[in-house]
């Protein structure tokens, strides 16, 4: 696992692929913070790690990145984690545009093209 807090060259999730999925690699980001927890085999431990460094779950959302992938096709938004009818949230999708934009704000800040 490893926590992603500057830019960083997306090749970066080259190498992490292989770990869990072959094509694609766990995140979690939290848009408050702005750093993404990457290379897990659940989005549920790197939230648990970025939770024990402070983030608040309200902030956290897990996505899955295709490091092959360009545009669009490089973050999918999909976890478990992301279910929170608390936050009316109620998919493993993130329904809300607003934060979605966050989220990718967040992704193409600290891992540009």
């Amino acid at each position: 696992m490893q926590i992603i807090e500057n830019p960083t060259d997306r090749k970066v999730l080259m190498p992490m692929m292989p770990n869990y999925f072959g094509d694609m690699v766990k995140a979690v980001v939290d848009i408050e913070r702005k750093i993404i927890g990457v290379d897990a085999e659940l989005h549920a431990d790197i939230e648990q790690t970025l939770l024990g460094q402070g983030s608040s779950q309200y902030d956290l959302w897990g996505i899955n990145l295709y490091p092959e992938m360009e545009g669009e096709d490089f973050i999918e938004f999909d976890s478990m984690i992301n279910i929170r009818p608390g936050q009316g949230n109620r998919s493993r999708d993130v329904q809300d545009a607003d934060t979605r934009q966050r989220i990718i704000d967040t992704v193409n800040y600290l891992l540009p093209c």
